[in-house]
């Protein structure tokens, strides 16, 4: 967890995709890399099955609204006691494993998402807003493109600041691929832990290993694990998810996203999208 990339768009959630990236990065000593996230500047709206709008943006709003997200990350780094990073776009592998937290601010990042997916693919992890129906909350845009186009997982941090991260860890295990990378991309901070929790919910889950196999698994690499398999019961896999992350002081939940579709979870619902929902814990995800 040696780089993570923030793109810092103007919501409400800020403060807490701040917060919970300086937890990450004092933690491992990264190097933190925001970059600013707005609309494109002509962005084609939907409004109904046969028409639509097309919402233009000016160039001097967007470069206002570019410079507005660029005070407000270095402000908080530099308030945070957190050092600018040196040197421009270099890491310097012999100073690397000493270092402590840093920030560097990359400019001229194009509007849109697009550059997101991306430049993703090059950081530890990329660092997002939990998203939300309301104004003023992040975009379900900036995560899923994270999420499917970076290639690396994601840090979706909660509506509220939170005050701890990594001590006591839970993974939502469902035996799929998606939460096995998740996991994979975790171990370090699995390694750093004080508790991990296994859990699996009956009818939670796919064909695969069991939450006692993970468990094994984490064993062999150092992390000593407990695990728990749980019957089906009147709530869902997600609201068992995030009820037992509570009971166990969880700080930080562990999950692969969209093991179902994202169509099949908008239709039926579905542990992701109760977490993207509801979670008021940071969650690594990955696909």
């Amino acid at each position: 967890m040696k780089t993570l990339l923030v793109p810092i768009a103007l919501h409400d959630a800020l403060p807490s995709v701040l917060e919970t990236t300086r937890l990450v990065a004092q933690r491992f000593g990264s190097l933190i890399e925001g970059v600013s996230l707005r609309p494109a500047l002509a962005e084609y709206v939907p409004v109904d099955l046969v028409g639509g709008m097309t919402w233009l943006r000016d160039e001097e709003a967007d470069r206002a609204e570019a410079e507005e997200a660029g005070g407000r990350f270095v402000a908080f780094m530099d308030a945070a006691g957190i050092p600018r990073h040196a040197r421009d776009g270099l890491c310097v592998p012999e100073n690397v494993a000493g270092a402590g937290a840093r920030y560097r601010w990359r400019q001229d990042v194009p509007a849109g998402d697009a550059f997101l997916g991306q430049y993703a693919r090059l950081f530890s992890a990329t660092v997002v807003g939990r998203p939300g129906a309301a104004d003023g909350t992040p975009r379900m845009t900036t995560l899923e493109t994270a999420l499917f186009e970076g290639g690396r997982p994601i840090l979706v941090a909660p509506p509220t600041p939170p005050t701890r991260f990594g001590d006591a860890i839970v993974v939502a295990w469902n035996g799929s691929t998606e939460t096995a990378r998740a996991v994979a991309f975790a171990m370090p901070l699995l390694r750093a832990a004080s508790r991990v929790l296994v859990l699996s919910v009956e009818g939670g889950t796919v064909p695969g290993p069991s939450a006692e196999d993970l468990a094994r698994s984490l064993a062999c690499e150092g992390v000593a694990a407990e695990h728990r398999a749980l019957p089906a019961g009147r709530r869902t896999p997600g609201e068992t998810f995030l009820a037992e992350a509570k009971a166990f002081g969880s700080d930080l939940l562990i999950k692969g996203a969209y093991t179902q579709s994202r169509l099949r979870q908008m239709i039926f619902g579905g542990p992701t999208s109760h977490l993207l929902a509801h979670a008021d814990l940071p969650m690594l995800m990955a696909h």
